[in-house]
């Protein structure tokens, strides 16, 4: 009889030491469950987002793109680059000089283009005299235009080190990363990544000039 009361005695000791433990260890399984569940979604979503905003204009020029309408980044890609460009203000002197040279169809009918869009500003670099000279000489404007243009749309990974021959035929170079680019180490990429309906636009501050 006492002997009984003993090993009673002893399992239920036994059933209170175990018991802690076995609770401790599902509340760990529980915990670790819940935290793999947790950073899953969190993980997959920050991915999400990186994704997203590589694919988004970038640089400081871009805050003076219209919110809205035609001339706004959702409008723009709409519609084919050169009509695009006639709907942003900080672009229309190079709209006009398009209008110069001709190359309005050219530019809205071709496909997988790159344009390196000169602002208002960066005309405004030019003489006066030197830019009513080059607006009026048809072949020298449609040189230096198609010299903004690449025949393929550029990601801007591929502007970290980059050498791309331009319509005109000679080649312009890029440099940079993240988002901060050269084209030709003078010129800055003030707005870059600029969907079109069949170009990728990259707005600049200073005119490119043909080297050849």
């Amino acid at each position: 009889m006492y002997s009984t009361r003993i090993r009673r005695a002893a399992v239920a000791v036994a059933a209170a030491a175990v018991l802690p433990i076995a609770l401790t260890a599902c509340s760990d399984s529980g915990d670790k469950d819940t935290k793999a569940a947790d950073s899953t979604p969190s993980a997959k979503a920050s991915t999400s987002d990186d994704a997203m905003k590589a694919n988004e204009p970038f640089g400081p020029a871009c805050s003076s793109v219209p919110k809205s309408g035609a001339g706004s980044f959702d409008g723009m890609a709409k519609d084919p680059v050169a009509t695009a460009a006639s709907n942003n203000p900080d672009l229309s002197t190079l709209v006009t000089a398009v209008k110069k040279a001709g190359l309005v169809d050219t530019l809205n009918n071709a496909k997988n283009l790159t344009v390196f869009a000169p602002t208002n500003d960066a005309f405004a670099k030019i003489p006066q005299a030197d830019l009513d000279k080059v607006l009026n000489d048809k072949a020298q404007l449609t040189k230096i235009l198609t010299y903004h243009v690449v025949g393929q749309k550029l990601k801007p990974q591929q502007l970290e080190n980059g050498s791309f021959e331009t319509l005109e035929k000679s080649k312009l170079t890029t440099a940079g990363s993240g988002t901060e680019y050269k084209v030709n180490d003078t010129s800055n990429v003030v707005c870059g990544n600029v969907p079109t309906a069949n170009a990728t636009v990259y707005i600049v501050d200073t005119v490119l000039m043909p080297k050849s």
